[in-house]
């Protein structure tokens, strides 16, 4: 501990004299390099940098014998190197640590010396002249042997100035405060140790020594969060200490914390490259998180680190990523990768393939649709014999042209390369007749399957007879997995006679009696026109897997075929549950393609309601969202003894992210397009229009308005809005259809169809909102004819009669052959004159009729014209003149148009009632009752 504290108390206050020590040896290593010396040199006095053979054999030669170190002074150095944190050639702890390690190696080169002197001794029919000159010359140096030596001793010192590790970046000042903290670690005193590291760490930040101190302080506390922080600092801070980053990857796997490992390791690797365990563990990290392309990625670099001679690791570990690879890549779609690892470990170790690796490659072959080249496999390695047509030629030929073809082509060029082989394929099969095949007995009945797999679809018929003879001797209960393969081989080719047998044999067993198998055979016997059958065995899959969603559909076209719609319908019902469906995107995506059959089969059926509880189940899985905010739910209700769903109004929780749930509810919706969505939905609105559920159709037109695919395209809006409008029409519910009329104006102005039904509305209406609208669209558009009349109404309504006679004199002028308009004015000047504080009345009442007799005269004589001159004359008070225009009025026929019912036009129950009035004002009470028991009895 003594020596210690000196060294600590010397670092830091003997840094002038070292630093002056530092320019002394400099200015001497520049003399000696421009002039060679050739006097004895002292070990002690050799140059730090040197490595220590060199100093040895120097020191040999001049016949010095370094003295060994005692054990005080060898365990102080042992100490002292334990906690030097700085290796510089001006420091004097490190120049007397070199010292005492020269001094040792000194030592042990010449006991070697002296050992191969002994034995050169004892071999003197060994090149024993030769042993004697290096002897003379060892015991009497030349002064060119020292000038030479001295040239070797420069370059070793600067080829070891040039691999000194990385100097630290702590300063010569805060040394002895490094070393004092480290002491008092060791000492305990931990609380001051940290606090040292931290004043160093304050003046120093970049030097890594601090922060591996409280690492270690920290790791000794059992706090291994601040140890694995401090420790990460320390080695980034000197990132070339490969093992710091492999102890740092260990801690954060204790951890758990998988990512910071892969981080550490990756460091490890890029300072030891070569070195296949840090790849190893990384990839191995990789595979537990799931990455699986960065695994394989490592899982190649191992394969390319390991020597030639390593054949059997080589060959397992590319066996152990061919079956990791083989469902990541079958998954993805990207087989040739798979195959790269095997091809490569069948070029470079042929000699070390054993029967599963060649069942491997060939499988993974067959999978990416290279028959050829699996069957090649099999005869390069198993064994197996071709016997060919020996007059055909030019068989080999394409063969060594495919094989070289497929050895230079580019990874970019990979679907031409597929075209490629798929012709040469076509070429050998025409070309080169595969008469027989001789397969060995000791091949193994997997590889043989194989075989019989390669031929069946290179369209080699001859020798299947006896493969697929001797296949079937053997029990499908052991080797049912060939069977089926064999089964869907035949199937791919559409030889289906030949596959129901081997398929037929599965499904009677017992091990292979399964889903999958009863499907193939379902397939076959559908294939082969055997419906009865076929249908069975797709109950038996339904039964056996629920979820398969192809084997329902083909079981439900199978049913309606074959007469039995209930028996359709039953395998078309719903085979998830509602939780499922929103937590799985795949259920969603399968259920919906069965609810999509389910309703086109409901429809041709003729089953109205079910088929719209189809329909709004699959709308209400798109519209998710947008029914949430437009607070539209899906109930179930009891119609008849049966449950039937029904759209209603209702609160809803609102939806913390809604473009989170849009995107969520897409990705479980994108089995069909957008138009075919649209289509759906219009089928679904006009469905329930034909049934009288106008409220519902406004509802689900309103829900599809807030979805952001539909509200965005412009035509299919406006073709929403249309359907929302009339369906509130019919629903009688003006007040919403108001609101989509409003939107239509806005933009249609100059349509006089929505006027018409503008006008319709607000006059069934009981509000006034449509005042202002009007208003203010008016000021927008001050030309705009039906906008005129409609604010010369409101106004006449309203009692603002100036303003309405001001919007009919100006439809007047511009339409003066418009009967509607003269008597709008008419009727205008008989209510101004009929005010009480009015200045010309007798003028005004002229004007107006004036202006009615016009409109008499544009409408001709009929039962409306009368009534309406009738019913201005009663207004003013000549009751007189208004019984004539009455009874006129009365003797008149309706008029009839084409659309409207007759009782709608007909106005004898209006006319007879005034007319009531006036004989009731009058006295004659007789002639009120008569009228009203003639024209207005229900």
């Amino acid at each position: 501990m003594t020596s210690w504290r000196t060294a600590a108390v010397q670092g830091s206050t003997g840094l002038t004299g070292a630093s002056q020590e530092s320019e002394v040896s400099a200015e001497r290593v520049e003399e000696e390099d421009a002039q060679p010396s050739t006097s004895a040199h002292v070990p002690g006095h050799i140059k730090e940098g040197v490595s220590p053979g060199v100093q040895q054999a120097f020191a040999s030669m001049l016949g010095d014998k370094p003295e060994p170190p005692s054990s005080d002074e060898q365990q102080e150095e042992g100490e002292e190197d334990g906690f030097s944190y700085v290796d510089d050639e001006e420091d004097e702890d490190y120049k007397a640590e070199e010292e005492q390690k020269v001094r040792l190696k000194m030592e042990e080169m010449e006991k070697r010396r002296k050992r191969r002197g002994k034995g050169g001794r004892g071999r003197r029919n060994r090149k024993q002249r030769e042993l004697e000159e290096e002897e003379d010359v060892e015991e009497d140096p030349t002064v060119g042997d020292v000038f030479a030596l001295e040239m070797e001793l420069n370059r070793e010192n600067k080829k070891m100035m040039r691999e000194r590790r990385q100097r630290s970046k702590l300063p010569r000042a805060l040394r002895g405060l490094m070393g004092e903290a480290n002491i008092r670690y060791t000492r305990g005193e931990k609380e001051d140790a940290i606090l040292m590291c931290m004043e160093i760490i304050r003046q120093a930040p970049l030097a890594y020594e601090p922060f591996s101190t409280l690492a270690m302080i920290y790791e000794d506390d059992e706090d291994m969060d601040k140890a694995l922080q401090f420790g990460l600092i320390a080695a980034h801070l000197n990132p070339s200490d490969c093992e710091e980053w492999i102890r740092l990857a260990e801690m954060s796997l204790e951890q758990d914390n998988i990512r910071q490992a892969i981080v550490c390791y990756s460091k490890a690797i890029k300072y030891d490259p070569t070195n296949v365990r840090y790849v190893w563990e990384r990839s191995s990290l990789h595979m537990r998180l799931g990455e699986h392309r960065q695994c394989m990625d490592g899982y190649r670099r191992i394969l390319s680190l390991l020597p030639m001679e390593d054949g059997e690791h080589f060959m397992q570990l590319s066996k152990d990523m061919a079956k990791y690879s083989t469902h990541y890549y079958y998954e993805n779609n990207d087989l040739p990768s798979a195959l790269g690892v095997i091809e490569e470990a069948l070029e470079r170790h042929p000699g070390l393939v054993s029967d599963d690796f060649i069942n491997m490659a060939a499988e993974l072959h067959i999978a990416n649709r290279q028959y050829s080249k699996a069957l090649q496999v099999l005869v390069q390695f198993a064994g197996v014999v071709l016997v060919k047509d020996e007059s055909e030629s030019g068989c080999e030929e394409p063969r060594q042209e495919e094989r070289v073809a497929e050895e230079t082509t580019e990874e970019e060029e990979k679907k031409n390369e597929e075209d490629t082989k798929t012709e040469e394929e076509m070429a050998v099969k025409e070309d080169c007749a595969i008469q027989d095949v001789h397969v060995p007995d000791s091949v193994p009945v997997d590889l043989r399957a194989k075989l019989t797999v390669c031929l069946i679809h290179l369209h080699v018929d001859t020798p299947l007879e006896g493969l697929v003879s001797s296949l079937m001797e053997q029990s499908p209960e052991e080797i049912g997995d060939l069977y089926l393969d064999v089964g869907e081989a035949y199937l791919e080719e559409g030889k289906y006679m030949a596959a129901l047998p081997l398929l037929s044999a599965l499904v009677i067993s017992e091990k292979y009696n399964l889903a999958v198998v009863w499907l193939r055979h379902a397939e076959c016997l559908k294939a082969l026109g055997h419906m009865e059958a076929a249908a069975q065995s797709y109950t038996k899959v339904v039964d056996m897997a629920p979820q398969h969603l192809e084997a329902r559909l083909s079981l439900a076209t199978l049913q309606q075929q074959l007469g039995r719609p209930e028996c359709a319908l039953k395998a078309l019902e719903s085979m998830y549950d509602s939780e499922t469906l929103a937590q799985d995107s795949s259920a969603a995506q399968k259920e919906l393609k069965l609810l999509l059959h389910r309703s086109t089969l409901l429809k041709t059926q003729g089953q109205t309601q079910d088929y719209l509880d189809a329909m709004i189940t699959m709308i209400s899985m798109l519209l998710k969202v947008a029914m949430q905010r437009a607070k539209v739910c899906v109930r179930s209700v009891t119609v008849s003894g049966v449950n039937h769903l029904r759209l209603a109004k209702a609160i809803l929780p609102e939806i913390a992210d809604h473009e989170a749930a849009y995107l969520d509810n897409t990705g479980k919706t994108n089995v069909m397009s957008k138009e075919d969505w649209w289509q759906l939905l219009v089928s679904c609105v006009l469905t329930l229009c034909e049934v009288r559920r106008y409220e519902e159709a406004e509802l689900l037109v309103e829900s599809a308005m807030e979805f952001y695919s539909f509200y965005d395209n412009k035509p299919r809006r406006k073709e929403m809005e249309c359907f929302g409008l009339s369906a509130t029409i019919l629903d009688h519910n003006y007040y919403k259809a108001y609101n989509y009329i409003r939107l239509m104006l806005m933009e249609n102005v100059d349509r006089p169809q929505l006027w018409n039904i503008f006008n319709q509305l607000t006059i069934t209406s009981q509000h006034q909102r449509h005042h202002r609208f009007c208003l203010r669209l008016l000021l927008k558009y001050p030309d705009n004819h039906a906008l005129g009349v409609l604010c010369g109404h409101n106004a006449m309504v309203s009692g603002s009669f100036k303003h309405a006679l001001g919007q009919y004199v100006q439809a007047f002028q511009t339409h003066p052959e418009t009967p509607l308009h003269s008597l709008c004015v008419g009727l205008t000047f008989f209510h101004m004159a009929s005010q009480k504080y009015v200045a010309k009345r007798h003028t005004l009442v002229l004007q107006g009729f004036s202006f009615l007799w016009r409109y008499v005269d544009l409408r001709g004589v009929c039962q409306e014209s009368m009534y309406n001159l009738g019913r201005a004359l009663h207004q003013i008070g000549l009751t007189h003149l208004a019984i004539h225009y009455y009874q006129t009025a009365l003797t008149l026929p309706a008029q009839k148009l084409e659309g409207i019912p007759d009782d709608q036009l007909d106005l004898r129950r209006e006319i007879a009632f005034n007319l009531s009035l006036i004989y009731q004002a009058s006295g004659n009470m007789a002639m009120a009752h008569q009228l009203i028991n003639t024209h207005c009895v229900v």
